[in-house]
């Protein structure tokens, strides 16, 4: 991945805001499971989700700062990286400092996110961390054979039907699995580790997997200083700062009325006859991702 610096951030942690008139921050809220959206009450991020609002947020030609409102438990690795490369890639482009704040959850992907920030900050009760990988599934072998299924796979390539939920699980795919989940957290270790560079504690459970509260996330290093958006931008900028919040989601109020609340909950709250089986389930697995932090 390509380095991107601010060669303005340095100065922008030093000095309090001193241009004229009231400095502007824009607020981007970036809120749900990352991944590809589709389909009723997939609620998630991706880049060509937040891009939009990516460019909304850094259009003004004088802001002081673009915050980032992160609430995520995390999902795609590659859509996590993809929306952080574009952040640090139009904070570049416009040598504004990015300011990431965590909320609920900022855990997995969605500490990715937070590491767009040249400053990470997070509540006290935020959860923060997650540096791993994690592949999940089921086996349905046993299952279909006392029903009388005869599982019908027909492959081009040995390795095509490599962990088929079907079959039983086979070591071989079991260990390719594994060098794949290796890579993926080696990724996610070189980039905590190109982002938070000279902050991080020596801790072997830095990169375990492990979660914690904003205290002990500061110890080891994951972010700067425990503080909440709102009250932060107004010690750094001035009371009379202007705050601009921009939503992925700021469109779609017909959607989350018509939906009846929150779109996590949408797959759950409709009968069932009109749930498609494919939402049902990535309901639930975002319901899980969520359900991990207890929210």
């Amino acid at each position: 991945m390509a380095k991107f610096t601010n060669p303005l951030a340095a100065l922008w942690r030093a000095l309090p805001f001193t241009g004229p008139g009231a400095p502007l921050v824009t607020v981007i809220d970036l809120a749900g499971v990352i991944g590809e959206a589709g389909g009723p009450g997939r609620k998630a991020l991706s880049l060509k989700k937040v891009e939009k609002t990516l460019d909304e947020a850094f259009k003004p030609g004088k802001l002081a700062a673009v915050a980032l409102a992160i609430n995520s438990p995390g999902g795609s690795p590659v859509q996590s990286r993809l929306i952080m490369s574009a952040i640090r890639r139009h904070a570049a482009e416009k040598d504004v400092p990015v300011l990431a704040f965590i909320e609920d959850v900022g855990a997995s992907g969605g500490y990715i996110l937070a590491l767009a920030g040249d400053e990470i900050y997070a509540d006290e009760s935020s959860i923060v961390g997650s540096i791993g990988v994690i592949a999940g599934g089921f086996g349905f072998h046993d299952a279909i054979g006392r029903l009388g299924v005869e599982r019908r796979v027909h492959t081009a390539g040995e390795n095509k039907s490599m962990l088929d939920p079907f079959q039983p699980e086979d070591p071989e795919d079991v260990k390719r699995l594994e060098i794949i989940l290796d890579e993926l957290h080696a990724q996610f270790k070189a980039l905590v580790r190109e982002r938070r560079t000279g902050k991080l504690a020596d801790d072997e459970e830095l990169f375990s997997g492990a979660v914690w509260t904003g205290p002990a996330a500061k110890q080891r290093g994951l972010i700067d200083e425990i503080a909440q958006l709102d009250d932060f931008l107004r010690d750094r900028f001035g009371k009379d700062v202007k705050v601009k919040r921009i939503s992925p989601d700021s469109g779609s109020l017909l959607k989350k009325l018509l939906s009846g609340g929150d779109a996590r909950a949408v797959a759950f709250e409709q009968p069932l006859s009109l749930v498609d089986t494919d939402d049902f389930i990535a309901a639930a697995e975002r319901r899980a991702l969520w359900a991990r932090y207890g929210l």
